[in-house]
């Protein structure tokens, strides 16, 4: 094997950094989004996994036990996922997003509370859009403001500041 090839077969670091970057911002701010709503609702875990779940399964996913609850966590850092690799891509060609990551993350974060509350949850087996009195909508807008941060911090963390072109 030559090493041309071998860096074919081989992903590049800059491509590495974008997976990691992805990975890390999607799975660390889903995982503790799950974490956010539990507190924020004052319920078990395992129950907002239920309702995650319950986007594809309705409220049969209440009672569903483990699997559903499974299916809730693989939900939602799949959807976690899928909002860190549109930063991160983004980021790769906007270079204000890293450069300013409190404000690119706060302006996503608001993105993310739109898309998912009048979005995903109206197309979802709910069908509903979200009613929040006002302390609950400032908790879950909090809460979709820190999963924005997270994402942008770990953005920056991963791919850095990307320089400017001359």
């Amino acid at each position: 094997m030559t090493a041309q090839t071998a860096s074919l077969q081989r992903p590049s670091r800059a491509r590495r950094r974008v997976a990691l970057a992805i990975l890390a911002g999607g799975l660390i701010a889903g995982t503790l989004d799950i974490g956010a709503a539990a507190l924020n609702n004052r319920v078990d875990p395992r129950l907002i996994l239920h309702f995650i779940a319950g986007g594809v399964q309705g409220a049969a996913a209440l009672h569903g036990g483990a699997a559903s609850a499974w299916l809730g966590l693989f939900l939602q850092w799949g959807m976690s996922l899928v909002i860190a690799a549109v930063f991160v891509l983004a980021a790769l060609r906007l270079r204000w997003l890293t450069a300013r990551p409190v404000l690119a993350g706060l302006a996503y974060g608001v993105v993310i509370f739109v898309v998912m509350n009048y979005g995903v949850m109206f197309f979802s087996a709910w069908h509903r859009i979200n009613h929040f009195t006002p302390e609950k909508f400032a908790m879950n807008l909090v809460a979709m403001l820190v999963f924005g941060l997270i994402v942008a911090f770990c953005t920056r963390w991963l791919l850095g500041v990307v320089p400017r072109r001359p």
